[in-house]
C-alpha cells in the first residue's frame, strides 16, 4: 500500500474514499461486512488480507466460530486452496491473546 499511495497518490486517495464509503453505508453492520470480506479474500487465496481483516472483524465482536464459518463457506465456491491457505492463520491469530 505504501508503494501504491507514493507512486499513485490520487489513485489511492480515491481509493480509500471508496472503502470508507462502503465502510459508512447502512446496508450490513460492520461484523457482517468484516465476515464478507474475510470469506471473499479467502475464496482469492489472500491470506495477507485475512490476516490484516481478522482483527477488525473481532473489534466488531466476530466470534471465533463465525469467521471460521465464513472461511469454510468458501469451499462451495473456490474449492480447498483458500481454505488451506487462511483457516490456519485465522485459527492462530484469533486465539492469540
Amino acid at each position: 500500500m505504501e508503494l501504491f499511495q507514493k507512486e499513485a497518490p490520487d489513485v489511492a486517495s480515491a481509493f480509500n474514499g471508496l472503502i470508507q464509503s462502503l465502510i459508512a453505508s447502512k446496508g450490513l453492520d460492520q461484523k457482517t461486512k468484516q465476515l464478507i470480506y474475510i470469506a471473499m479474500k479467502t475464496a482469492m487465496g489472500d491470506s495477507i488480507a485475512v490476516k490484516a481483516h481478522l482483527p477488525m472483524a473481532k473489534a466488531v465482536g466476530a466470534t471465533r466460530d463465525e469467521v471460521i464459518d465464513a472461511v469454510l463457506l468458501t469451499l462451495t465456491v473456490s474449492g480447498i486452496s483458500g481454505v488451506v491457505k487462511c483457516l490456519p492463520e485465522v485459527i492462530r491469530i484469533y486465539d492469540e491473546k
